[in-house]
């Protein structure tokens, strides 16, 4: 009698012959593991980006702070540098007073080089700005103006005086093409003369300025600067 077995047959496994395929006993949907070393992972190449040492919250932080350190760097220099500017360089100022007109009028503000006259001599004719000589009391009981604007007439060692509305220097009529004709005159004064060092300033508003000839001659050490434009009004700007 012969007898036929029933088992199923033993499954030699993948790649034998007869064998089932690889995977053949996962269920449906199931995901196959990689088992490969982590090494061996992906293409080569591929893998996490490098830390840069500034990635994440820790990274914006001190990029917040360098900029911070930075624009404040920034602020003392410009700072540092508009103070020395202010000081040797360049200042604005303010005409309180009538005594410039028509050329400077109450109100106008001005740009003073404080520099100019480090490198060459003071000439006549400049409008220049200077401390507040000891000997000024034109306005007692009024506030004390710290610093005045007036030009340059008289030079120092020459001798100045008025007669006849106009002004002579050594005795020769002064020609000055920066007076329009209704303030030319000058009232007469003098003769003075300037001591070496001095100057002699004088207001465009021959009539209404108090200057040299109320309280003297001024020492160079006095001056600021020269008035080099007007800035404001804008209708009003110019260079002289």
């Amino acid at each position: 009698m012969t007898f036929q077995s029933i088992e199923p047959p033993l499954d030699p496994g993948p790649g034998v012959p007869g064998g089932a395929p690889s995977g053949a006993d996962e269920p449906p949907g199931a995901a196959a593991l990689d088992t490969r070393a982590p090494d061996a992972q992906g293409p080569p190449g591929e893998g996490p980006p490098p830390d840069d040492g500034q990635g994440g919250q820790g990274g914006g932080r001190r990029r917040s702070r360098r900029w911070i350190v930075e624009w404040a760097l920034v602020l003392v220099v410009a700072l540092i540098v508009a103070l020395l500017a202010r000081t040797y360089v360049v200042q604005t100022f303010y005409i309180p007073s009538g005594s410039m007109e028509p050329t400077l009028k109450v109100g106008d503000r001005i740009i003073v080089d404080k520099l100019s006259y480090h490198l060459h001599a003071v000439h006549r004719g400049d409008i220049v700005v200077f401390r507040r000589p000891p000997a000024e009391n034109c306005d007692p009981g009024q506030p004390q103006i710290a610093d005045l604007v007036k030009r340059v007439v008289g030079l120092p060692g020459e001798t100045i005086s008025a007669r006849g509305g106009q002004v002579y220097i050594n005795g020769r009529v002064l020609p000055e093409p920066w007076l329009p004709k209704e303030y030319a005159y000058t009232a007469p004064f003098g003769p003075l003369k300037i001591p070496a060092g001095d100057y002699f300033m004088m207001g465009d508003h021959r009539n209404d300025s108090c200057d040299s000839r109320d309280w003297g001659p001024l020492p160079r050490s006095y001056i600021v600067g020269r008035v080099v434009m007007r800035i404001w009004p804008l209708s009003r700007f110019k260079f002289f």
